[in-house]
């Protein structure tokens, strides 16, 4: 599920980091626009975490998605059309 949600990402052309681990960065870089799109998923029934200064480095904000066994393809499906549609 890792793979398909990096795989969905990159073809949205969005910024992740590669690498295998079941926590998906995706770079933001932007404040304002990671609160209103960690908002967005909320309200789309997507939990993800927003992660700012001094978490991470000034300039370098990102939304941290989880993948865990329990997710199928039509989830992963959803919150990629949520990140979509925002």
């Amino acid at each position: 599920m890792t793979a398909r949600f990096r795989e969905g990402l990159t073809l949205m052309r969005l910024e992740t980091v590669a690498g295998q681990h079941p926590v998906v960065p995706l770079m933001v870089r932007d404040t304002d626009r990671t609160a209103r799109l960690v908002a967005h998923l909320r309200a789309n029934g997507i939990l993800a975490m927003g992660l700012g200064y001094p978490i991470v480095p000034k300039g370098d904000d990102e939304i941290g998605f989880q993948m865990c066994a329990d997710h199928m393809p039509a989830d992963i499906d959803e919150a990629l059309s949520a990140l979509e549609q925002f």
